[in-house]
């Protein structure tokens, strides 16, 4: 794969400080198919003061040019779908198809909503004898999972853009060559330099030096929920502002009366998709003990249609096989019954997990209350809806969640009792201007849509 070999810097492509390298490795086959910088606390510094001098010309844009820029940042990100897609297969091993359905498409989508937001939202307002002014934060650390790679990173950019604010963008080193895909198209849709950077590295190097740097005005964050509290921690020290979207463990409450086969079904996809490495994932199935075994049953039917290497992908790298594998193995321990799938590596080569389904779970073991992150559904059994309520708020996790009722009113009528940030009402689409982000221990902040613009602006009074 196509790799530079520098950093994207006040608009240029220019060499890191440093010697070391970080290995791409397609996680499918195990091959090396690319290096990139590790960039060192000298180039995120350089990134930030390209950011910084970029800024003041940036915040003065007027929306609507700063709209027809990200307009035409979706225009690139459209024309190079089929390159996009190629790259995330080759780095995240996601198969092809969804690739090209999600990891290439939804940006797009959400890139074309923050161009059209940008041009329409109220940046001041009357309110009384005040002018109230809603400002550009500043200089943005965006720090970005290998998951979703394109989205996240887009999900962050898109609306710091549109809000006026620059970005230094630290994505993650298991997939940074979708990143510099990215870098790119900014610089031919015609971004001007310095409005967004790129550094490529570790974590624990340069991700931990942009959220430490005294000139970055916000991190914003998506990862698991031990990173986030230490970004949260090293922000609140400089008294900096944070967005954090963090750890799940959604429930997919499946209410007497709905449609058991499409909930199941539904479920199941949800969970497989991406290969389990979906932080929002509905991964606890909570089903009513009436109808309990023959929801087991759909989903063990349903889950064999996810074949590894064809439906299904590897997970990212061997550390991910690792642990999703010994989660698995400490549901067996714990008493959890093996519907399908298990603990063994399904394929000789590539990082693979067979995709497994868990009955008779209890809301204390692990796997019902620890995030996985891999293709593995825990299936739990409740009385009544009041067990069902408990049973879904028992985790210090609230991101997202799923509600199947007989109707709509039924499911919604639930749906406002969970404490979780997104819940789909019975099979409810993606909506890229609702705002998405956690309760609890899933993180603070939204992202997407209206809410998501507003993290990065900062409000002001003028009072006559």
């Amino acid at each position: 794969m196509k790799a530079h070999d520098g950093m994207y810097i006040g608009g240029e492509w220019r060499p890191g400080s440093g010697q070391d390298t970080i290995e791409v490795v397609n996680p499918a086959d195990e091959q090396v198919i690319g290096h990139v910088p590790a960039g060192t606390a000298d180039d995120v510094d350089a990134a930030v003061r390209a950011a910084r001098a970029a800024f003041p010309g940036w915040a003065a844009t007027p929306p609507a040019e700063r709209a027809a820029l990200i307009g035409a940042l979706r225009d690139v990100l459209a024309a190079r779908q089929d390159e996009i897609a190629e790259t995330v297969t080759a780095e995240l091993g996601s198969p092809l198809p969804l690739s090209r359905a999600v990891h290439a498409a939804v940006p797009v989508l959400v890139a074309g909503s923050y161009a059209e937001l940008a041009s329409t939202y109220s940046f001041e307002e009357k309110l009384g004898n005040s002018t109230v002014l809603l400002e550009p934060v500043g200089v943005v650390g965006a720090i970005t999972p290998w998951n979703y790679p394109l989205h996240q990173i887009v999900a962050k950019v898109a609306p710091a853009l549109a809000a006026g604010c620059t970005v230094v963008l630290k994505p993650a080193e298991d997939t940074p060559l979708v990143a510099q895909l990215f870098a790119e198209a900014t610089r031919e849709a015609g971004l001007p330099a310095g409005v967004f950077n790129l550094v490529t590295g570790l974590g624990a190097v340069a991700g931990q030096a942009l959220a430490e740097h005294e000139d970055v005005d916000l991190v914003s964050f998506t990862g698991s929920t031990a990173v986030g509290r230490r970004i949260g921690a090293t922000a609140g020290a400089a008294v900096k502002r944070v967005a954090l979207e963090l750890g799940g463990k959604s429930a997919n409450v499946i209410l007497p009366g709905a449609d058991l086969a499409r909930a199941v079904n539904v479920g199941v996809a949800n969970v497989m998709s991406n290969s389990g490495q979906t932080c929002s994932a509905w991964t606890r199935m909570l089903v009513d003990a009436e109808r309990y075994e023959e929801a087991v049953a759909l989903a063990a039917t349903a889950v064999a249609k996810y074949v590894p290497g064809e439906r299904v992908g590897p997970v990212v790298n061997a550390r991910q096989q690792a642990r999703v594998r010994g989660y698995i193995e400490r549901g067996v321990e714990e008493g959890a019954r093996l519907v399908a799938g298990g603990p063994d590596a399904p394929r000789e080569q590539g990082y693979y997990v067979s995709p497994t389904v868990f009955a008779d779970v209890t809301p204390d073991m692990t796997i019902a209350r620890e995030e996985i992150f891999g293709p593995v559904l825990s299936i739990l059994r409740y009385e009544d809806e009041d067990d069902a309520l408990r049973i879904a708020n028992d985790t210090v996790y609230g991101l997202a969640g799923a509600v199947w009722g007989a109707d709509d009113e039924q499911a919604v009528a639930f749906a406002r009792r969970m404490d979780t940030g997104q819940v789909d009402i019975n099979g409810g689409r993606f909506n890229p201007l609702a705002p998405f982000g956690g309760y609890k221990q899933s993180g603070v902040g939204r992202e997407l849509g209206p809410h998501g613009l507003s993290e990065y602006l900062q409000t002001k009074s003028l009072q006559f």
